[in-house]
């Protein structure tokens, strides 16, 4: 019998092993990124204090329409950029949340990049 390879408990793994080699200060925070099949979430993380600064997610009002394709989690990244801009943040760490850096993923540092934060 051929067992079925559990997809999520895999990123996890690659997720932890990220986590052990970046962490996010109060000068250069870490850009955590959540994806599921509906939505994308996105959280500016201070891990030294515990602490999320700023977080966007397509659950928010301005996100009407399609919000688990790439243009929905690149209006994620701009949204993000702009409220961290808003607190003084424009360096971040990003933590890509063991996804693979393609799609929605990417999408969305593009938009942050684009709205001014630096990584």
């Amino acid at each position: 019998m051929v067992s079925k390879i559990n997809k999520n408990a895999m990123r996890l793994k690659r997720h932890i092993r990220v986590r052990g080699k970046i962490s996010g200060t109060p000068e250069c925070p870490r850009l955590n990124v959540f994806r599921s099949n509906a939505n994308i979430y996105a959280q500016i993380i201070d891990d030294v204090n515990g602490v999320t600064l700023v977080s966007a997610n397509t659950l928010e009002k301005g996100f009407e329409g399609a919000t688990g394709n790439a243009e929905a989690a690149k209006k994620v990244g701009i949204t993000l950029a702009e409220r961290a801009k808003a607190k003084g943040i424009e360096e971040v760490v990003f933590d890509r949340g063991g996804y693979v850096y393609h799609g929605r993923v990417a999408a969305l540092a593009e938009g942050a990049r684009e709205g001014g934060l630096k990584f």
